[in-house]
């Protein structure tokens, strides 16, 4: 199998030093020809992972046309630009399997990544690796474990031997909805906790709203037939556990800019805050309660401080503890 992954921001390129470096030739496709040229040179991604060198089986390059030869694709462009990438790129996609490589939720469509490829692939096999995963751990081969949900048992088995590494445990799966939901909805509750440390507003006050926020998460996994075991995972709890308890996550990090009501960098990409928009106008569809995801949402788009959105969320009716 020929690899290629498709996005040169910090967990495309991780994931292609992981593939790299057990000596197989991998392609790393940057859209910015600039980009590209500076990682050749450098033989790094010196903007976002300065201290991890490519392996020499690691090529670089800005020419869609190079992924010709290549079989499998790892999508690992954001969330909100996968189905306009989809799109532009359709006839060098179409025959290819993809797996995407990026957690949220479409704003336009409420579509998952698969999902969105579905729609723009009718018949192509496609998969999603997701779970509890810093760009910099990966780079530097620490170890990991991950999710790769693919309803084709047979290829996902075979993805699964073919993208596991020294530092990379893949566990296979077929529900891909949960695992997208899972990867999607722990950026919100990350933004949520984020928030509350930046206020001050204390440990414990985190270590409920990730148990509520998963309380959330599940309703939602419920309500769209996700497996509840999935959730339970490492696409599921185990992301939430890593985003929402280190600086090491954006999502993370622009809630604590939030909380501290500081400016956040605009040129970080936060998939927390548009998942968290289109999560809340679709539990609206389906009748789902999920009061967390509302607030962040107030306080992204300022219709609710901080202090007043946790005052809301205290002041809701008491009730027994069920998921």
């Amino acid at each position: 199998m020929s690899i290629a992954v498709l996005g040169a921001g910090a967990f495309g390129t991780a994931l292609a030093i992981s593939l790299a470096r057990e000596g197989q030739s991998i392609t790393l496709w940057a859209r910015d020809p600039n980009h590209a040229k500076t990682m050749k040179s450098a033989r790094m991604n010196t903007a976002r992972l300065p201290n991890a060198r490519f392996p020499e089986t690691l090529e670089i390059t800005s020419h869609m046309d190079v992924i010709k030869a290549h079989s499998t694709l790892l999508l690992a462009v954001p969330m909100q630009q996968l189905a306009r990438f989809a799109d532009e790129h359709k006839d060098r996609l179409s025959d290819k399997t993809l797996v995407a490589c990026c957690k949220g939720i479409d704003l336009e469509t409420g579509l998952g990544p698969t999902q969105v490829l579905k729609s723009a692939f009718p018949n192509t096999n496609n998969a999603i690796l997701t779970g509890p995963s810093f760009a910099h751990d990966i780079a530097l081969g620490l170890p990991t474990a991950l999710t790769l949900a693919c309803e084709d048992r047979a290829l996902g088995t075979k993805l699964q031997g073919d993208l596991t590494t020294a530092n990379l445990r893949l566990y296979r799966s077929t529900d891909v909805v949960g695992a997208e939901l899972g990867g999607a909805l722990k950026n919100i509750i990350a933004i949520a906790c984020g928030a509350t440390i930046g206020a001050g507003l204390g440990e414990s006050a985190r270590a409920a709203l990730i148990t509520r926020g998963f309380a959330e998460m599940q309703r939602m996994a419920q309500a769209v037939s996700a497996h509840p075991e999935t959730l339970a995972g490492l696409s599921g709890f185990g992301d939430l556990a890593l985003t929402c308890a280190s600086e090491g996550s954006r999502n993370f990090r622009f809630g604590l800019a939030l909380g501290r009501s500081e400016p956040f960098d605009q040129s970080i990409t936060v998939e927390g805050a548009a998942t968290a928009i289109a999560t809340l106008k679709r539990a609206g569809i389906l009748g789902i309660d999920m009061p967390i995801t509302a607030a962040v949402v107030a306080m992204i788009d300022g219709t609710l401080t901080l202090q007043q959105a946790m005052d809301s969320l205290l002041a809701r009716p008491l009730k027994e503890e069920t998921c």
